[in-house]
């Protein structure tokens, strides 16, 4: 199967598996893109929302209807990275009596994982979990495990509670290709939701890829060429971002102290890509950099003190150098 034809196929398994998460899952239909996009771009998501809104059976209808092993961690104040990685044990040979170490491999063993309220835990057992995203393999004792592919960690947070939380650092952030805020569902929405939750209807998934199938899909994103135009205005918009640069717009100067780095560039172009070919088409232009401006670059951009006393937000921002880049 050459390109094209994977590209017409990825396009008509995308259709397929929106309409098999649409038998569980009413509404959200951008965010379930956005899910898609980073995990065929090899990306992880940080997903906001109030508690309530199906996050967790959002990514378990996702893991279920591309047939992969599926792992959800509560994060808790007293969680350790060994309950997220995996931990020794000490074995004994019954016959013979004699005892080894054996690794136990913890919960970040699986394909798709949701760390739940991520920012519940203290640093270092975060850290657990972000070296598993940016690795790919776990540590313990001197030898290293590879995590299974394709590998997708969904994290969550409760934009709501703040006592007792642990921010995640700027550094660890930006290892997330996407910030998703969830919203409310809307009147019509959410008397659906009700209708189906509150009666004996139980939906029948069908497997609509397979592990091997997203691994090659992938692989297919990589090679999507790309305009040097589309490559341009990317670095562009991310460059405006950044305070003091030869590009930026004073209202950059005055509300923004850190701008977004250079990963913010790569993985625009690489949604980018990912977005034109779930849609069909075999090369992205600068709409697909624009849509997907604000869960990049929504967690990479740290406001000054003039925008909050202002009342600018970090999107308010994101869209106005969206405009005026274009």
């Amino acid at each position: 199967m050459n390109d094209v034809e994977a590209v017409g196929k990825l396009s008509t398994a995308y259709r397929d598996l929106r309409a098999e998460i649409a038998k569980v899952i009413v509404g959200q239909e951008s965010v379930i893109q956005h899910l898609l996009i980073a995990l065929l771009s090899r990306g992880h998501c940080l997903l906001v929302g109030v508690p309530g809104l199906a996050k967790t059976l959002l990514i378990k209808t996702l893991a279920e209807a591309l047939e992969l092993k599926f792992s959800r961690i509560q994060f808790t104040p007293d969680l350790m990275p060994s309950d997220i990685t995996g931990t020794e044990i000490i074995e004994e040979n019954i016959s013979t009596g004699q005892k080894s170490f054996k690794f136990v491999r913890g919960p970040v063993f699986a394909n798709i994982v949701l760390a739940d309220e991520i920012n519940r835990t203290p640093p270092k057992t975060q850290a657990a979990l972000l070296e598993s995203m940016q690795e790919h393999h776990v540590t313990a004792a001197g030898q290293t495990y590879r995590l299974q592919e394709p590998f997708f960690v969904l994290a969550t947070q409760n934009p709501i509670e703040q006592e007792g939380t642990y921010p995640l650092p700027e550094a660890q952030l930006d290892r997330f290709m996407f910030n998703v805020w969830l919203d409310y569902p809307s009147f019509n929405e959410e008397i659906k939701i009700v209708q189906t939750t509150t009666s004996p209807y139980q939906p029948e998934l069908n497997h609509v890829m397979k592990s091997q199938e997203i691994i090659e899909f992938q692989d297919l994103v990589r090679r999507v060429p790309v305009a040097e135009n589309v490559i341009q205005y990317a670095v562009t918009l991310v460059n405006r971002s950044r305070p003091r640069s030869p590009g930026a717009p004073d209202y950059v100067n005055n509300w923004i102290r850190w701008g977004a780095g250079p990963r913010a560039s790569q993985y625009l172009i690489l949604g980018a890509k990912t977005r034109a070919i779930l849609d069909g088409r075999h090369t992205p232009d600068i709409e697909d950099v624009e849509a997907l401006a604000p869960p990049v670059l929504r967690h990479r951009i740290v406001t000054s003190f003039n925008a909050e006393a202002e009342g600018v937000s970090t999107i308010n921002i994101i869209d106005k150098l969206v405009h005026d880049s274009a």
